[in-house]
């Protein structure tokens, strides 16, 4: 019984990290083997990103209500500094996928328009749907995942109850614990959920399908890998003044990873937060700017407007002249903030942007077609992207703060 105990309590303590890259590999390994037996075994991944996904919006209701309610006054949140880290890497994500599509242009096989599909007809709808979202019913909220009505319900109960007895401040902190060990037992669970989902996203798709579109596929992932890579190290230098790739490599290796096979920013919250603890950053401040960073961090997102749209320009032999090049980033990059308040995401904002060239609503859709079909690698790169610069902007802009305060 003792050694059952030790082993269990070593696999609990062990290298999360190291679990799931075996994980991957079991998975890998069993759809190569038995196609039939990884499709039976789907259901473990399934299992984790719903349980994932159902703690995540309580998980972030309550830690930012406890978060506001127990705050010191004085304290700082370092808010003002991530959202610009936000914007500005967004926006740098758009830059870089202009700058990647015109050295590397790219054709696309234009295929069967997606059906049942319906995409925003201009900014203003986008922006539109996001204030909406902002003032839904805080039930609704919770039980459709809106983080953005979640945020605002958060931060208002955290502010009203600064002002409650010690008592029910205790309360909501107890509360907020208790979620958050949760939290922690769903991530522990994670090796098992990501080989369910290795092995049924080899057994059931493979990649045949995506050789048509290496090229677009490079481009795509060489944008996402120039931002992740050069481009996001390079804002976090100049933030904290040191060597940023170790917390680079740190964030993609515990957050980019699991979010790259759930593919899912909403389930990768949890995941997310715990990096946070981990790197002993202020409850206060990851508590609302990680789900805020699932709402409006979304450069790969932006990467993905702007590849596929100068995709179809390139196609239909459209002239791109450098003002039109930078207006689309500025629209691929408030689109991409947006994405999270339109259903289908990044891909459904591409007729958004093929709309400032002239491009049919028909064509764009038959290129939202092309991003379905090359969509198990590109929402995934996307998601690993966008999830792990949350925890990354985080960390940069509260160990500045640090460096500040103490000089």
């Amino acid at each position: 019984m003792s050694t059952e105990k030790s082993l269990l309590a070593n696999v609990a303590g062990g290298s999360l990290v190291l679990q799931i890259f075996v994980g991957i590999l079991a998975g890998g390994a069993l759809a190569a083997y038995s196609p039939s037996t990884a499709n039976q075994v789907a259901f473990l991944g399934d299992l984790f990103v719903s349980a994932l996904k159902a703690i995540a919006p309580v998980l972030v209701f309550v830690l930012v209500a406890a978060s506001i309610a127990n705050q010191q006054t004085g304290s700082q949140t370092n808010m003002r500094p991530i959202i610009v880290l936000y914007l500005i890497g967004t926006f740098a994500a758009a830059l870089t996928a202009v700058l990647m599509s015109f050295a590397f242009p790219t054709s696309l096989i234009l295929i069967d328009a997606a059906s049942g599909s319906n995409p925003p007809q201009g900014i203003s709808e986008v922006l539109n749907t996001l204030l909406f979202k902002l003032v839904d019913n805080p039930v609704n909220a919770l039980i459709n995942a809106n983080y953005i009505g979640i945020l605002a319900w958060g931060v208002g109960l955290g502010v009203v109850l600064r002002h409650a007895s010690a008592a029910t401040k205790t309360v909501l902190h107890d509360v907020s614990h208790g979620v958050s060990q949760l939290v922690r037992f769903i991530i522990r669970l994670a090796p098992i959920g990501i080989f369910g989902l290795v092995a049924a996203t080899f057994a059931q798709t493979g990649f045949e399908a995506l050789t048509a579109y290496a090229r677009l596929l490079g481009v795509l992932l060489g944008a996402m890998a120039v931002i992740a890579f050069v481009v996001n190290p390079l804002i976090v230098f100049l933030k904290i003044r040191r060597n940023p790739y170790p917390l680079v490599f740190k964030c993609l290796r515990e957050s980019g990873v699991t979010a790259f096979f759930t593919r899912s920013s909403a389930a990768n919250i949890p995941v997310n937060m715990a990096l946070c603890e981990r790197l002993k950053l202020h409850e206060d401040t990851y508590s609302v700017s990680i789900p805020l960073g699932a709402t409006i961090n979304m450069a790969g997102a932006a990467i993905t407007i702007t590849v596929l749209t100068l995709a179809a320009v390139h196609t239909l032999g459209i002239e791109v002249d450098l003002a039109t090049a930078l207006l689309l980033s500025v629209i691929a990059a408030v689109s991409a903030c947006g994405a999270s308040g339109v259903a289908g995401g990044s891909l459904l904002l591409i007729p958004l942007a093929c709309s400032l060239f002239g491009i049919s609503n028909d064509v764009a859709m038959q290129v939202v077609a092309v991003g379905f079909t090359i969509g198990v690698i590109q929402d995934s790169a996307e998601t690993a992207l966008n999830s792990s610069t949350d925890v990354l902007f985080t960390a940069a802009a509260c160990e500045a703060a640090e460096r500040k305060q103490a000089s």
